[in-house]
């Protein structure tokens, strides 16, 4: 397990995974918190599984490109340290399950071996920065978003200012009007836009989210030029680092945030937060991400087609034209997300001779191939068909979307993937003509916490439970009328009735038979449901909703045997927060020499957050011992103002507000990060003494 130490070039990354290796024996011996231990796991990828001993390992794919190199490498980790299994996720992620804690360090050495990461995939961080699969390639997009999304994930990874927030703070990029990425659910979501000078910029969507409470993202900018994408970003998150909640963390998103202090007063807060900024403007590099190289022309063997009939539903729901002209973009439809790893090689061998040496993960766990020439379609069409990738209806209603579930997932409820296996076999099955609807989707959740986006979906299910006769019995929350509008418009599903969960497949077949048989030809789902309105669907399925009839089978979940029983976990999406004084002082004091660093490599923007994030973490430490826990690092701040200081046990000369606030007042330059960082240091000091006598005592 050594040896990656002397084979990877990068120092940092080295640095990393071995901090990582070291903590992992700190735990084990018992000298460190568990909780802060499972803070630092997490931003590193490493999440607690459903079962026992185990852990789900999230790896980073900004905006979900991976080559063909990437995804054998992954294969081969997957079948060393896992299951042999690969799971696409709804963040262009790949998950890998069943890992040894012990042997993560390992694994992630073995990934950076091919500029893979695990690092900020999990916890209080910036996630995966996702954009639409299709960027780059799409003949709407305005100019490709790849290049950007790419500038957000590399310089917020690592980035101090967002390493231990309240939360984690999701960010997409969409190609197009169409929003394909998904803005209105981001807490940053970008638009991009040509300004009347054909100058490139975005629109900026702001503060919007999921989980059980959805929120639909505000419109904050009409037009941010190209070169402030960075700095407003990055003011964003010194914001909802400083002011967002840390203690409950069902309210420590951006969006609660904008609830609570109101949007203009956050947008005030950002726009002044601004001078602290490491950058004023940033110029993204426009080459960052290439296209890559499109095959070479060559005749193709004459392939033997067994169905021609699906090969045309093939090419009418899963081939779209690129912008490239005589280039075609290839959709692959993944039930479930799950790849086994014999087959991830086998399928990178197949469409190796056929496609660009760069595939996208999509939202709706799939993949895209680029750069397919029109006489390779058949011969493509043959290889994925052997291997069974060659489904019909990518992104429509028999493509449905989901979560683990509880599967794997500490929150889950039901067992979402089976249903939706399921439920797509209802569609190819009894509604085949809905194979061709790309405007009517459903995904499905474990839970009520919209992992597999339920909440966007035009029908989405929820995992749940009702009682009867005394007994639990495994249901599913029915949700209505959500989806993409477009151009960052969209709408959050309404919940309209609860119904056992193997009632699920009926709940479909009274949807769609409605829809058919009242839907008005040029309507979509969104103008049929708004028409009927929300109680017309809740009267159609209430039948279902009776739990006067129940049968045995309705007793046990869908993939189940046994009886159902709810069995949640502590979630861990998000870092929990540590409040233990002894915690606190050690992580003040990491963070002050991480401060002084930075000083030493003039990295005096990274100095001051650093100088910042120690002092709050310091005070933070003495007001516990108060018994006063302040849920944001503004309220550390105001209440040492109040507890100590005021009261003069504290004589700083000023108050703690204004010693720590003048990082938001001040250009970050050397003579500003010195000097904050010497004040900072005696402060430091002082309370190490108070501490030290409180011991004794």
């Amino acid at each position: 397990m050594q040896s990656f130490r002397t084979e990877l070039e990068n120092p940092i990354v080295e640095q990393d995974i071995i901090d990582l290796e070291r903590k992992i024996k700190a735990f084990r011996e018992g000298t460190i918190h568990e909780e802060k231990f499972r803070s630092l796991r997490l931003a590193r990828g490493v999440y607690g599984q459903r079962q026992p001993g185990v852990q789900m390992v999230r790896i980073k794919l900004p905006f979900g490109k991976i080559t063909f190199k990437q995804l054998l490498r992954i294969a081969d980790v997957a079948d060393e340290y896992g299951s042999g299994n690969l799971h696409l996720t709804t963040r262009q992620d790949i998950q890998i399950h069943y890992v040894s804690l012990d042997r993560t360090p390992e694994l992630w050495a073995e990934l950076e071996r091919d500029d893979i990461t695990l690092r900020e995939a999990c916890g209080n961080t910036v996630r995966n920065v996702t954009s639409s699969p299709n960027a780059g390639i799409d003949p709407e997009e305005p100019f490709d978003v790849s290049p950007y999304a790419h500038a957000v994930f590399a310089y917020f990874l690592r980035n101090p200012i967002c390493q231990e927030m309240g939360r984690k703070i999701k960010i997409s990029f969409s190609s197009s009007d169409k929003d394909t990425a998904y803005s209105y659910i981001h807490d940053l979501g970008f638009i991009p836009k040509l300004n009347e000078k054909g100058e490139r910029g975005f629109k900026v969507m702001f503060a919007g989210g999921l989980g059980a409470q959805p929120f639909l993202a505000n419109a904050v900018q009409k037009f941010l030029p190209e070169d402030q994408l960075i700095p407003y970003t990055e003011a964003v998150l010194r914001v909802f680092d400083r002011y967002g909640e840390r203690n409950n963390r069902n309210k420590a998103r951006l969006k609660y945030l904008v609830q609570k202090l109101g949007l203009d007063e956050v947008i005030r807060l950002v726009e002044a937060e601004k001078i602290a900024n490491k950058v004023k403007s940033f110029k993204v590099d426009i080459t960052a991400v290439p296209q890559p190289v499109a095959p070479v022309e060559q005749a193709f063997e004459t392939v033997t087609i067994a169905d021609e009939n699906h090969y045309q539903l093939w090419l009418a729901t899963n081939v779209v034209p690129q912008k490239q002209k005589g280039f075609y973009a290839v959709y692959v439809k993944v039930t479930v997300g799950d790849i086994k790893t014999d087959l991830a090689r086998a399928f990178v061998a197949a469409v190796r001779p056929f496609i660009a040496d760069e595939i996208r993960i999509t939202q709706n766990q799939g993949l895209l191939l680029k750069f397919v020439r029109k006489e390779a379609l058949p011969s493509l069409y043959v290889a994925l068909n052997n291997l069974g990738f060659a489904k019909a209806g990518f992104g429509s209603l028999a493509d449905i979307t989901t979560c683990p579930g509880t599967d794997t997932c500490n929150l889950g409820i039901s067992n979402s993937m089976t249903l939706a296996e399921v439920l797509e076999e209802v569609v190819y099955h009894d509604f085949p003509e809905f194979v061709y609807h790309k405007n009517l989707n459903i995904k499905i959740s474990g839970c009520m916490n919209s992992c597999g986006q339920h909440g966007l979906a035009e029908i989405g299910f929820h995992g749940s439970s009702v009682k009867a006769d005394g007994k639990v019995v495994p249901a599913v929350q029915v949700m209505l009328g959500g989806g993409t509008v477009g151009n960052g418009e969209g709408r959050v599903a309404e919940r309209v009735i609860k119904v056992p969960s193997k009632r699920a497949t009926g709940v479909l077949h009274y949807l769609l038979n409605d829809f058919k048989a009242n839907g008005n030809a040029e309507e979509n789902f969104h103008q049929y449901y708004d028409r009927q309105g929300k109680d017309h669907f809740y009267q159609l399925l209430k039948p279902l909703a009776d739990l006067s009839n129940l049968q045995a089978e309705e007793f046990v979940d869908w993939g189940h045997e046994e009886t159902f029983a709810t069995a949640i976990g502590v979630g861990e999406c998000a870092g929990v927060v540590i409040d233990l004084v002894a915690t606190l002082l050690l992580e003040a004091d990491e963070k002050f020499g991480w401060a002084k660093a930075s000083l030493h490599h003039g990295a005096y923007a990274d100095a001051i957050y650093h100088t910042y994030a120690a002092m709050v973490s310091a005070a933070k430490s003495l007001l516990l011992d108060k018994g006063v826990n302040a849920s944001t690092q503004a309220g550390v701040i105001k209440e040492f103002d109040n507890q100590y200081v005021e009261s003069g046990e504290f004589n700083l000369g000023q108050s703690f507000a204004d010693l720590v606030f003048q990082i938001n007042k001040n250009e970050p330059s050397a003579e500003f990060a010195n000097a904050y960082y010497t004040q900072a240091e005696a402060f430091l000091n002082e309370i190490k003494a108070k501490r030290a006598v409180e011991l004794a005592n």
